[in-house]
Order: structure tokens, then C-alpha cells, then sequence
């Protein structure tokens, strides 16, 4: 399995709903249908800070999934909100646990 960790730094906290609500409705649905999605998580981590973890079976499909979001970003266009381009990390699940807590 496959990660790739986004941090967006000097999100529009006003807006925050927004974009979690654009995230869930279009964004979330269309990495679904992607070939090898295994999950995708956002995490608001305060102070205009919002982190997402999205999960594929290879390293490619991680860099397709990497080409999609930034296609629909500009789509979306969402640059006012996400003034900055994201630092993006990627690598190999390496250890996990068989249990995932999810709150809301």
C-alpha cells in the first residue's frame, strides 16, 4: 500500500467549511472511482493547517491520484482558499494497525 500526505498551509480559515464540504461532495466520490484507492482522510489541524492522507495500492496510482487532486483544485478553483501549493510526502506503508478510529 501506498500513502501520500498533503499539508496545506495558510488555508482561509473563514472558508474552511467550504472546503470541507467541496472536498466531501466532489473530491471524496471521484478518488473513489480511481483505480487503487484504498481511503482518503482530511484533517483540519487548526490555525489554517489541513492535512489529507490519501491511501493506493501502488506508487503510481499515488502520483495519478496527486495529478487528479491538483487538476481539481483548479477546477474547483479553490487557490483562494489554498493560497499555497501543499508539501506533499509519499512513500510505502511500511507498519499499520488492522484497527482505524474515525471520529467526526
Amino acid at each position: 500500500m501506498h500513502a501520500i500526505i498533503r499539508r496545506y498551509d495558510g488555508v482561509d480559515q473563514n472558508r474552511s467549511a467550504e472546503l470541507t464540504r467541496k472536498v466531501s461532495e466532489t473530491l471524496v466520490p471521484k478518488l473513489e472511482k480511481l483505480s487503487g484507492f484504498d481511503g482518503y482522510f482530511l484533517v483540519d489541524a487548526g490555525n489554517g493547517v489541513f492535512t489529507s492522507l490519501s491511501l493506493f495500492e501502488t506508487p503510481e496510482q499515488g502520483m495519478e491520484s496527486t495529478k487528479f487532486v491538483t487538476t481539481w483544485l483548479r477546477e474547483e478553483k479553490l487557490d483562494t482558499i489554498l493560497p499555497n501549493e501543499p508539501k506533499i510526502t509519499s512513500g510505502k506503508i511500511v507498519a499499520h494497525g488492522d484497527r482505524v478510529l474515525v471520529a467526526a
